[in-house]
C-alpha cells in the first residue's frame, strides 16, 4: 500500500522538499505503488529504489530523474518524458512505455520483460545488460544506442 505522507510530500515540490527529504532519510523505503502521478512535473526527482509498481505516471515529466533500482513493474509511463533519466537496474517488467521519451536514458541492467515500447524514443539510450528483446526494440524508435 502506498504511503500517503510520502505522496503528499512528493506533490509539494521536487527540488525544494522531496529531494532534500530523501537526502535526510536515505534509508527510508519509498512506497508509492499504485499512485496516480499522471502529468506530474517530477524532473530531477530522486526516486531511487522506490516502489512505483502499478503507478500511473502517464504523461509525467521525469527528465533527469533518478529511478535506479526502482520497481516500476506494471506502471503506466505512456507518453512520459524520461529523457536522461537513470533507470539502471530498474524493474520495468510489464510497464507501458508507449510513446515515452527515453532519449539518453540509462537502462543498463534494467528488466524490460513484457514492457510495451510502441513508439518509444530510445535514441542514445544505454541498454547494456538490459533484459529487452529484439521485438521490443523493433517497436520503438531507436537511434544510436550503447548495448
Amino acid at each position: 500500500m502506498a504511503n500517503q505522507q510520502q505522496l503528499d510530500l512528493l506533490k509539494q515540490g521536487v527540488a525544494t522538499q522531496w529531494n532534500r527529504w530523501r537526502e535526510e532519510h536515505p534509508d527510508t523505503a519509498i512506497k508509492l505503488n499504485g499512485v496516480d502521478l499522471s502529468e506530474a512535473n517530477l524532473g530531477e526527482v530522486n526516486l531511487a529504489g522506490a516502489d512505483l509498481s502499478q503507478a500511473d505516471l502517464s504523461g509525467a515529466d521525469l527528465n533527469h530523474a533518478n529511478l535506479s533500482k526502482a520497481t516500476l513493474a506494471g506502471a503506466d509511463l505512456s507518453g512520459a518524458n524520461l529523457a536522461a533519466a537513470d533507470l539502471s537496474a530498474a524493474d520495468l517488467s510489464g510497464a507501458n512505455l508507449s510513446n515515452a521519451n527515453l532519449t539518453e536514458v540509462d537502462l543498463a541492467g534494467a528488466d524490460l520483460h513484457d514492457a510495451a515500447l510502441f513508439g518509444a524514443r530510445l535514441n542514445w539510450a544505454t541498454l547494456e545488460g538490459a533484459i529487452i528483446t529484439p521485438e521490443q526494440l523493433s517497436q520503438a524508435r531507436v537511434g544510436r544506442n550503447s548495448l
